[in-house]
């Protein structure tokens, strides 16, 4: 057996840092959910609330938070409509009003 030094380790090889992601916003995340639930008034505070967070912050969420607050006032004005056709057609039928004597 010899007794040579072992061979030399090369040098490693610097990591490159991992691109740490953008972090998204929550509450544009938690408003576009509700919006599609059907909690609409909340997705439109929380839609309101994201969007000012993320122009602070510069998250990621925009465009949700912007999809919850269409989404939710779409919504609620298609609702209002629904409302007012359906009792439109109760009223036109007879169904409201009691005619018989």
């Amino acid at each position: 057996m010899s007794d040579l030094p072992p061979a030399p380790v090369p040098p490693a090889q610097p990591v490159a840092p991992v691109a740490a992601s953008e972090k998204w916003n929550v509450l544009s995340i938690v408003g576009f959910v509700l919006s599609i639930i059907g909690f609409n008034v909340v997705a439109i505070v929380l839609g309101f609330i994201g969007l000012n967070q993320v122009k602070k912050t510069g998250e990621r969420g925009r465009g949700l938070a912007i999809a919850a607050i269409i989404i939710g006032f779409v919504s609620i004005v298609l609702g209002i409509i629904l409302t007012i056709v359906f009792f439109s057609a109760l009223a036109a039928t007879g169904t409201l009003t009691d005619t018989s004597y």
